[in-house]
C-alpha cells in the first residue's frame, strides 16, 4: 500500500469522497453529518492522504490541525471494493504517526453513533482512542460519538 499526500484533483479521489458523503447521508440526519466535501478538504489546516495499490485507490483520510497540540481525524474511508483488507488500519497508523511527528499531544475524532459506525469505533478503540465529550466546535448530539487519544 502506498500512502501519499493528495491534492484532491483526481477523479478517483473525487468519487471516493462522494461515496463517503453519500454513505454519511444514508446513516445520519443532515444536521449530524460532519463529513467534508472536496473544497473543505483543501483548506490549509487539513492534510489529505490517499491510499493506493498500483493504480487502484483503496482509501483516504485526513488530519485537521485544531491547534499546535491537537489534531482531528477527518474523512477516513475505505473504498467499498477494498473493505476488510487492512486499509483503514494502515492509514490510521500513518495519521497517528504524522500527528506524533507534528508534536500533537492529542488526536480526536467524531463519528456516528449508529450501528453502521461500530466497525470504525472498534478500530479507533483498538488504537487506544476512548470516548470523550465534544471537542472543538462540536456539540452534544445523540447521532455522534467523540473519541480522543493522548499522544
Amino acid at each position: 500500500m502506498n500512502i501519499k499526500i493528495d491534492d484532491l484533483t483526481g477523479p478517483e479521489v473525487a468519487q471516493l469522497v462522494g461515496e463517503h458523503l453519500h454513505g454519511m447521508s444514508q446513516h445520519s440526519p443532515p444536521e449530524s453529518i460532519h463529513a467534508l466535501n472536496l473544497d473543505e478538504l483543501r483548506k490549509p489546516e487539513i492534510t489529505f492522504w490517499s491510499v493506493w495499490e498500483k493504480d487502484e485507490l483503496l482509501g483516504c483520510g485526513a488530519l485537521k490541525e485544531l491547534g499546535r497540540q491537537h489534531g482531528e481525524i477527518k474523512s477516513m474511508r475505505t473504498s467499498s471494493l477494498h473493505l476488510r483488507k487492512g486499509v483503514a488500519r494502515r492509514l490510521l497508523e500513518h495519521i497517528i504517526g504524522e500527528a506524533e511527528r507534528r508534536g500533537y499531544q492529542r488526536l480526536s475524532l467524531e463519528t456516528g453513533s449508529m450501528e453502521a459506525f461500530e466497525p470504525a469505533q472498534k478500530l479507533y478503540a483498538s488504537f487506544g482512542f476512548h470516548y470523550c465529550k465534544p471537542f472543538s466546535d462540536y456539540i452534544e448530539d445523540i447521532n455522534s460519538v467523540f473519541m480522543t487519544k493522548e499522544l
